[in-house]
């Protein structure tokens, strides 16, 4: 069994994690580098990033930049991940050991193992299971933050929608994707002409390199302001049509490993690679309709009391005691769909919370899920049918506004994870 990559793409820093408690030199550097507002960065934090980061290159034959350029690049992504913790807890978003336990689970599953295959994957590679499910917590609580602050910024025009449906009826290439390599050269929202054209010049610099044989994730590294430096500049697959509009049109019509930019945007100067390019098949989509009933926790009604509550509901329908539709008028706090009798209608099980639709994927025709918690509240959920539909126009809707809403959304991320450092009080302090 192979699960090195899920282990590496969930968390480089994870080997070096552990680093930090086994070595006494390690916890003579364990002092206060950065202040973030209320929290601080450690000195053994960002050298294990950092050497995480080397670890990473060495074991894929990656070149490097200097010491110091990781080093800022490694303290920019904790400077980044503390200041969402800190919002995280102002916002009270927790995740449980129970969900936590279940997405552990998936994991694995969709690794084709088990949970115990993978937590001996995990000790093969010298990473304790404890700390492997404290990284996975950390990733779905930075994960609810953003979706939590950035979805309600994130407006799709019908028009918008419209427009995209009519593009991909005309382009042969609708289905294309890229794997897109990153780099930019990042300048202020107030900076001057003469920052403005030092920085294209930068940039420049960087596509003279590039073209002569310089290494596209060490140059990433070493000079991106981007959110996927320290992983090489990589943003992975994307659909043409649910990138950055900047980079759809740049990009169109390239072959593998040209270099595209610079590109000038509000946050600088782009330089994008197509490290790769494919094709996507049309395949059927297999729908869902089904119902639910939502508790939300509140002052008067504690979460362990709302989940009972669904408890014995559950209890109740199995038993042919109550009715599911009755339950979900009187009870259910989803507007949309109480009046229903809690029926959500027949949709991409995709477009529900990631928990909500495990949870419902996971059940037979009629079953019954146990009460689960996603960022809304606790659901009771009643799988009705399945079904496999064919593409009709209803379907390219949803699709060009699901493509729509991800472009904005990672670029309303960008603005919004800027905006935060930008308002936050730092102080890096002397090494």
């Amino acid at each position: 069994m192979d699960m090195n990559k899920t282990i590496r793409v969930l968390g480089l820093s994870i080997c070096l994690l552990v680093s930090a408690h086994t070595s006494l030199a390690k916890e003579l550097l364990d002092k206060v580098a950065v202040v973030v507002d209320q929290g601080v960065i450690l000195e053994s934090e960002i050298t294990d990033l950092v050497e995480s980061v080397k670890a990473n290159a060495l074991a894929q034959g990656q070149t490097l930049p200097s010491e110091r350029a990781l080093r800022t690049q490694a303290t920019e992504r904790l400077i980044l991940e503390s200041l969402q913790a800190q919002m995280a807890e102002r916002m009270g978003i927790q995740v449980s050991d129970p969900q936590l336990d279940q997405t552990i689970e998936r994991i694995a599953q969709g690794e084709g193992a088990t949970t115990a295959q993978l937590r001996q994957e995990l000790s093969t590679q010298g990473i304790p299971y404890e700390v492997y499910r404290e990284q996975i917590r950390k990733e779905l609580i930075t994960g609810e933050v953003r979706r939590a602050n950035v979805r309600r910024r994130v407006y799709v025009s019908p028009r918008e929608i419209e427009t995209l449906v009519e593009m991909i009826e005309q382009q042969g290439n609708a289905q294309a994707e890229y794997r897109l390599g990153h780099i930019l050269v990042g300048i202020a929202g107030d900076a001057g002409e003469d920052e403005v054209n030092a920085a294209r010049a930068r940039a420049d610099k960087i596509i003279e390199l590039l073209n002569t044989g310089s290494d596209f994730a060490k140059m990433a590294i070493g000079s991106s302001s981007g959110a996927e430096a320290l992983d090489g500049g990589d943003m992975g697959w994307k659909n043409i049509n649910s990138m950055p509009t900047l980079f759809a049109e740049a990009v169109q019509s390239k072959k593998k490993d040209e270099l595209v930019g610079p590109i000038r945007s509000g946050a600088g100067f782009h330089i994008l690679k197509v490290i790769d390019a494919r094709g996507v098949e049309v395949v059927e989509v297999e729908e869902v309709n089904a119902r639910h009933i939502l508790v939300a926790p509140s002052i008067i009604l504690s979460d362990a009391k709302a989940e009972q509550m669904l408890i014995d509901f559950r209890t109740q329908l199995i038993d042919g005691t109550a009715d599911f539709a009755e339950l979900a008028k009187e009870h259910s706090e989803d507007p949309g769909s109480a009046l229903r009798g809690g029926e959500l209608g027949w949709s991409d099980p995709n477009v529900f919370d990631p928990t909500f639709k495990d949870a419902l994927m996971a059940l037979d025709t009629g079953e019954y899920s146990q009460p689960v918690k996603s960022q809304f509240g606790w659901h009771l959920i009643q799988l009705i049918d399945k079904r496999v539909e064919d593409a009709t126009e209803k379907r390219k809707e949803e699709r060009a506004y699901q493509l729509i809403f991800n472009r904005k959304f990672q670029e309303e991320t960008d603005t919004w994870l800027r905006e935060m450092r930008n308002q936050a009080y730092i102080e890096v302090l002397d090494s």
